[in-house]
């Protein structure tokens, strides 16, 4: 413990004279990685690396009876295991609430930015739907992981097909994969601040996150070529006072514009090479 609070004081004194540990820049992202395709059970599934942060998610399609406030709409689910091969934090057994909490930013993040057209999910009006289930697993947790979590069940999405269904039974066929891919639009991207001392940062390695006070995750995509903040979910032990909350905003919607473009670019050039499924932005 001891140890902890003075590494934490040293983090503090680093970031007011504008440092890190890994020499970047307070709002400077580490090197992200993206690699598609990565297992043959799942309809999509996507590998995301944020420096030594790394996330394997999987995207399955069945079907499902409509909810009775949407029954012409389909629906998703999002689970996270956070195993502890990621991380000494994370424990074997049924989800804790951080895996909890990391599921429902996830969901909120992608429900709230209507990437997902859930309309076309639709099969028989009140009766029948896609169902989409995103699993999300952290291989190795060195910080970030919200983010690194959230472009993986993105990446993931983006490299679903839908399944083969007999039109009889109205049974998925599993394993046998459709050219139709998911029902997709503008893809949102997730930055999560951080507030450590008076520094604001973005992607903090393990030891900046555990000293963070406050973090707020934004949920943001485009709209004729504007940012879009779909979702915002505060964390942390610390209030936020009003000035902190619009400084962060203004913060999270400049880096948005000047991250998103290359993962778009990158995610595109990869996708119209399928042999060479894997990208770098960084």
């Amino acid at each position: 413990m001891e140890i902890a609070d003075l590494t934490k004081k040293r983090i503090i004194e680093y970031l007011d004279e504008k440092k890190r540990f890994d020499k970047r820049k307070l709002l400077e992202y580490r090197n992200i990685k993206i690699r598609f395709g990565i297992s043959k059970q799942a309809e999509g599934s996507a590998s995301v690396r944020i420096g030594k942060t790394e996330v394997v998610a999987g995207v399955k399609l069945d079907i499902a009876e409509p909810y009775t406030d949407s029954p012409d709409k389909g629906s998703m689910m999002v689970t996270t295991e956070l195993l502890p091969l990621a991380s000494e934090k994370f424990e074997a057994g049924p989800p804790r609430i951080n895996a909890i909490e990391l599921s429902r930013i996830v969901d909120r993040g992608i429900r709230e930015s209507g990437f997902i057209d859930f309309k076309k999910l639709c099969i028989k009006k009140g009766e029948k739907i896609w169902m989409v289930f995103i699993d999300i697993y952290p291989l190795n947790d060195d910080g970030n992981l919200i983010d690194t979590s959230f472009l993986a069940a993105v990446s993931a999405l983006r490299d679903a097909f839908f399944p083969k269904m007999d039109e009889k039974k109205e049974k998925v066929e599993y394993g046998k994969l459709t050219e139709k891919k998911l029902p997709l639009k503008e893809m949102p991207f997730m930055l999560t601040i951080h507030k450590i001392g008076k520094s604001i940062i973005l992607d903090p390695i393990t030891e900046e996150e555990e000293s963070s006070e406050a973090r707020v995750s934004f949920a943001i995509s485009p709209e004729k070529k504007e940012a879009i903040i779909n979702a915002i979910q505060k964390g942390g032990e610390k209030e936020l006072t009003k000035k902190e909350v619009f400084e962060i905003i203004d913060v999270a919607i400049g880096e948005w514009k000047r991250i998103y473009p290359t993962i778009v670019e990158k995610i595109t050039e990869a996708e119209k090479r399928p042999e060479e499924k894997i990208i770098q932005s960084g």
